[in-house]
């Protein structure tokens, strides 16, 4: 089977409905304890702050509620609205709407303070997301999408942001194993999409290992091009926070072979 006609890897709902909850869990008792010197911090994301990034969180996981009280887009599937957009899309659909999330962001973030932001989107998470079907598609920013595959992206941008935060204002906020996992793997498998092949492993342990990069295939024993690090490194560096430069030279990313080098494909979204 050609790694472009591959099943595409499957979460289940279950599973990562609790994780988003638990990691949004773990994001809100350290927001409850954020002084105003912290949330006026700037974030390292543009000109935000802390309270900003932090508006975002919460704007993000409550997107799955606002989301679920909405009708469904005409044609999802087919017909006007195109068809839904796949979960490994989804990296690649996103930076084009930044301007208007920003917008949105600072917008939430002076309407109320962090902990009643937070309050307010546990409740909607409690009320709204137990009765919904994760076949049920949403009319989101980027298309349409599965309500399962949604809120996998929830998952990253969750864990993604718990690290902007982390840095950015001093926190030790824990990750859940599983929102870590389903991070890990969607941006594995975006690099797979973005540079289809078989030539090269990435493996970030210990919750991925993707062939990609076009050339000759690999058949058996040690790959000629590896490509290891770990999950939150990998995860900094798809979303461009950091540079494959700075992290081969940190050796937080280890390299071999003549098609290991990323730095041309990295990142993979913003």
């Amino acid at each position: 089977m050609s790694p472009a006609k591959k099943r595409p890897r499957g979460y289940d709902p279950v599973r990562t409905r609790a994780a988003v909850l638990a990691q949004f869990g773990n994001v809100r008792e350290a927001v409850g304890g954020l002084s105003e010197r912290q949330l006026a911090l700037p974030a390292g994301l543009g000109g935000w702050s802390v309270r900003e990034l932090v508006a975002h969180i919460a704007m993000g996981v409550d997107s799955v509620s606002r989301y679920i009280e909405q009708p469904a887009p005409p044609g999802a599937g087919s017909g006007p609205a195109g068809p839904v957009v796949a979960l490994t899309e989804w990296p690649f659909a996103t930076a084009r709407h930044a301007g208007a999330i920003s917008e949105d962001v600072a917008a939430l973030a002076a309407s109320a303070e962090p902990a009643e932001l937070f309050e307010r989107v546990a409740e909607r998470c409690a009320a709204l997301w137990p009765g919904a079907s994760g076949e049920r598609v949403l009319a989101v920013r980027v298309g349409a999408m599965r309500l399962a595959d949604y809120v996998v992206t929830r998952a990253v941008e969750l864990v993604v942001h718990t690290d902007d935060l982390n840095r950015a204002a001093g926190l030790s906020i824990p990750y859940d194993r599983q929102a870590l996992a389903a991070c890990t793997r969607v941006l594995a498998d975006a690099l797979a999409v973005r540079a289809p092949g078989a030539s090269t492993e990435v493996r970030v342990p210990p919750y991925a290992v993707v062939q990609c990069v076009a050339g000759p295939r690999h058949t058996r024993g040690t790959p000629p091009n590896v490509v290891e690090t770990d999950p939150l490194t990998w995860a900094r560096l798809a979303t461009g926070r950091t540079t494959w430069t700075e992290e081969i030279a940190a050796a937080r990313v280890t390299a071999s072979g003549e098609r290991a080098d990323l730095g041309g494909l990295l990142p993979l979204m913003r």
